[in-house]
């Protein structure tokens, strides 16, 4: 019998640039992950699934149906599937637990395949620089701005928060693809300080929407998932050996 897989994948974006793009995209991560639901243990999806998203108590955004029905149906199928909240869809409260049986991680966490280690997070917000983000990051993960914003009626809250995604170079696409150096891509450089404490054999981000595998101190590896605007790139691990891949139909 093969061995089973795992696959780790990022930076979806639906909802960018416009709902046509979007829905071809979407389209496309469902047939990816019918090409690998023969053979996927477990699949992580390590943030910004969505360009934006807030759960209200009772409200979710429109639309996304395919996905969402695509993740049901492989976790009905017994495939673990991981979520990592990004600085896109940052207000999760618990519609993928209750509804896909998907538990949700607001913070890096480790974890260990055939006695190889782990660390897995979206990516913001680490390592050193990005002081404006963090500070907003700290404002939007408080509970009582997400009360207030809560507050707000869907078309009101959701329309507002679309008009700025719109604004951001992930709306648009336009991203920084240029590889900066080990040292200065900050969550490089963030792994390079986690390993001065603890080993890991991996560690996997998102965020940084640039296919990254660099190769650290004592057969540690930085691994970087892209996204799926445009290079539309996943990490697969066979049990032995972790290979950065590209999808094409």
């Amino acid at each position: 019998m093969a061995q089973k897989k795992i696959y780790f994948l990022s930076d979806f974006h639906l909802g960018a640039p416009n709902a046509e793009a979007s829905l071809e995209r979407e389209k496309k991560i469902c047939r990816f992950l019918d090409s690998i639901k023969t053979n996927a243990e477990e699949i992580f999806i390590v943030g910004d699934m969505f360009d934006f998203w807030f759960e209200y108590r009772q409200v979710v955004p429109k639309g996304y149906v395919r996905l969402l029905g695509k993740l049901a149906e492989l976790t009905d199928a017994g495939i673990k599937i991981h979520f990592f909240v990004g600085n896109h869809d940052m207000w999760m409260n618990n519609y993928l637990q209750t509804e896909l049986n998907i538990p949700v991680y607001f913070e890096p966490k480790e974890f260990e395949f055939k006695q190889k280690k782990f660390l897995i997070g979206h990516g913001d917000g680490l390592g050193p620089g990005d002081k404006g983000y963090k500070f907003i990051k700290k404002i939007f993960r408080n509970p009582a701005c997400q009360w207030l914003f809560g507050i707000l009626p869907p078309y009101l809250g959701i329309g507002l928060a679309n008009y700025f995604s719109r604004k951001s170079r992930a709306k648009t696409g336009m991203v920084d693809e240029v590889f900066l150096g080990e040292e200065n891509e900050w969550l490089i450089i963030y792994s390079k300080e986690v390993l001065q404490k603890q080993h890991y054999d991996y560690f996997i981000f998102g965020h940084r929407h640039l296919p990254i595998d660099v190769k650290l101190k004592n057969n540690s590896r930085y691994i970087n998932l892209g996204e799926w605007i445009k290079y539309f790139s996943y990490a697969e691990f066979d049990g032995e050996e972790l290979y950065l891949k590209y999808y094409t139909d």
